[in-house]
């Protein structure tokens, strides 16, 4: 059985928001039916919460948990998943974790309508993130097996700089973190 590619991000993360400044160096599996957008998607949620004990979960290989999840004595403290879950998922998953967040490069429009009228427990508690795809884009052309980043995030928006290597300039991106709730 082969491995899985590897992507490396040092990602220096200023989160103005929650307070948080640190400089990340982690690597992130992908998995062959990922697309740039999954994993760029889910390497800034890592960034944007993390914290000691988030980790990546088997995530894809185990459909039944989610992308990133962080863990502590009383089960999962933490539930995040990529995409657009169902409503099944998502009442699953507020059930068995603390705070659940989604972050979706999808459109969010279509995972509000899916959610509306079904039973999802603590619906209004769920966090709900839009991923520009502008941004998304544009990081997918200068996506590397080796990627450095620095990572502003204040007021819901994204400052995201990319190294630009030995044979290019840095480049900076900026976007707005769409917040949402389901209830």
């Amino acid at each position: 059985m082969s491995s899985l590619p590897l992507h490396r991000f040092r990602i220096s993360v200023s989160d103005v928001d929650r307070g948080f400044y640190d400089a990340l160096d982690f690597r992130v599996a992908r998995h062959p039916s990922e697309n740039d957008d999954f994993l760029l998607t889910r390497t800034l949620a890592y960034a944007l919460n993390y914290e000691p004990g988030l980790e990546f979960s088997p995530g894809l290989c185990n459909p039944d948990d989610p992308a990133i999840w962080l863990k502590d004595s009383n089960g999962i403290a933490l539930w995040i998943d990529i995409g657009n879950p169902s409503a099944r998922r998502l009442h699953r998953s507020s059930k068995g974790a603390r705070r659940v967040r989604i972050y979706t490069y999808k459109d969010v429009e279509v995972l509000k309508r899916e959610a509306a009228g079904e039973k999802i427990h603590r619906a209004g508690d769920i966090e709900v993130f839009a991923v520009s795809a502008q941004l998304l884009s544009e990081l997918s052309e200068r996506l590397e097996r080796d990627n450095e980043w620095s990572l502003v995030h204040s007021d819901g928006e994204l400052v995201l700089t990319v190294g630009g290597g030995a044979t290019s300039e840095d480049e900076t991106f900026m976007a707005t973190l769409e917040r949402y709730s389901l209830g």
